[in-house]
């Protein structure tokens, strides 16, 4: 049911201070948690939990939870893989100063783009990995 627009009050905002963590559901922890560490992360608790979680920390602030319930690499990531388009997160974006310096780095580590580099705009840039559960992770220069 839906509710006409005109006669509804204006929602007041829910106050929100940051980003808590970005949950990512991955098969192998310690597979993941190699791919990871290229990116600057260190394990720092677990697994624990119901559906076990390891967390790994940046130094920049930024919180993974690598979510251990996830179906072998080898199966297509919905979100990215199929003709279909679901409704769904497609890939997070960490913030890197240097895209050229990110993408020697990770190519010397044996990890191939899978998209980029790419312009947004005249000044930011991107580029694209996947992690080995093909998870899509974007290193985002910013203008």
């Amino acid at each position: 049911m839906s509710i006409p627009l005109a006669t509804t009050k204006p929602a007041a905002a829910v106050a929100i201070t940051g980003l808590g963590h970005i949950g990512i559901r991955v098969h192998d922890l310690e597979r993941s948690v190699r791919f990871y560490s290229l990116l600057g992360f260190t394990k720092t608790a677990g697994p624990v939990g119901p559906e076990p979680v390891a967390i790994l920390d940046h130094p920049s602030g930024v919180e993974v939870n690598l979510i251990l319930n996830a179906p072998e690499a080898k199966t297509p990531n919905v979100l990215m893989d199929v003709p279909e388009k679901h409704p769904g997160i497609t890939h997070v974006a960490l913030l890197c100063p240097d895209i050229a310096a990110a993408k020697a780095q990770l190519e010397a580590a044996g990890i191939s783009l899978s998209g980029g580099p790419i312009r947004f705009g005249p000044k930011a840039q991107g580029i694209f990995v996947r992690d080995p559960d093909g998870n899509v992770i974007e290193l985002h220069q910013r203008g």
